[in-house]
């Protein structure tokens, strides 16, 4: 056992279990409370509509279906919308991902003048609110002939301050001995950069790949003014369009928003781990 362990056990032999007991039965009960509209859409998804307006309510589906699930691919463009929101989410998490990486390593482990001032400005872009630079985005889209494309969709997000701070910090955790041994070796600053500093970065890596997944995946505003047609429209964009044409068929709307939700699920599960991870140690070195 080393020290650090140590010191948790201690600290977990202090703890009172009367307010151990309260503080996650607290817990519990928020999440359960917090998942009950996504156990309600999922279940409703399966339903026919007289089911789910019958009294009183039933959680479990009483005649399980598939039919509200092919309606919504069959009434609307649905798999338009899912394979742009594919592509276009695909785009941004590599880009911020490439950027961030390459950005958070520059300030983390390179001293060049103006460095904290830079780092400082980058910091400060994200007291902006995005309806601040909404108008300017737009008049830069319409010069550059970009409206209505997958590159006018993507083009806002695809450098992101908030991903350069998370890098950052996790490349402070990198011993810097590690890096000047690899120089003293003759490795060039690409080679490093890939295959020394990258590999440490797996907690990270996967923190911010959910994070940017999951905006992007359900960003709204921005594709709603930059999309005019089913072309480039994405996921949430075509679920307002739905809900507006079939409001009252509400098994239709809760199949497509289930359809929506479930990617976001699937890439938190699979990196849940590395996710966990990343938040512990972001702010372990600063």
């Amino acid at each position: 056992m080393n020290i650090k362990e140590g010191v948790y056990l201690v600290e977990a032999k202090r703890t009172n279990p009367l307010l151990l007991a309260f503080a996650y039965g607290i817990l519990i009960v928020g999440s359960i409370w917090m998942l009950l509209p996504l156990v309600w859409m999922t279940s409703a998804a399966f339903k026919p509509m007289s089911e789910i307006i019958q009294v009183p309510p039933t959680w479990i589906p009483k005649h399980f279906t598939l039919d509200n699930i092919k309606q919504v691919f069959e009434q609307v463009p649905f798999a338009r919308y899912f394979l742009n929101s594919i592509i276009t989410t695909t785009v941004i998490v590599f880009s911020v991902l490439l950027t961030s990486t390459m950005a958070g390593y520059g300030f983390a482990k390179f001293n060049f003048k103006g460095k904290r001032i830079l780092f400082l400005f980058i910091l400060s872009s994200l007291m902006i609110p995005f309806q601040v630079r909404m108008i300017p985005l737009y008049q830069i889209s319409q010069q550059f002939g970009i409206i209505d494309t997958y590159i006018g969709v993507v083009f806002p997000w695809l450098f992101d301050a908030m991903g350069v701070f998370l890098m950052h910090q996790f490349m402070l955790t990198i011993p810097n001995e590690l890096i000047e041994a690899a120089r003293i070796d003759g490795a060039s600053e690409v080679r490093i950069f890939f295959t020394i500093v990258l590999p440490q970065l797996k907690s990270a890596i996967s923190t911010l790949t959910i994070f940017t997944f999951s905006w992007s995946w359900e960003e709204f505003l921005w594709p709603l003014i930059i999309s005019n047609s089913d072309r480039v429209r994405t996921l949430p964009v075509g679920l307002q369009y739905f809900s507006e044409q079939y409001g009252i068929n509400i098994h239709w709307q809760m199949a497509g928003a289930f359809v929506a939700v479930l990617p976001v699920l699937i890439v938190f599960f699979i990196m849940q781990k590395q996710f966990v991870e990343g938040i512990t140690l972001t702010g372990m070195k600063g």
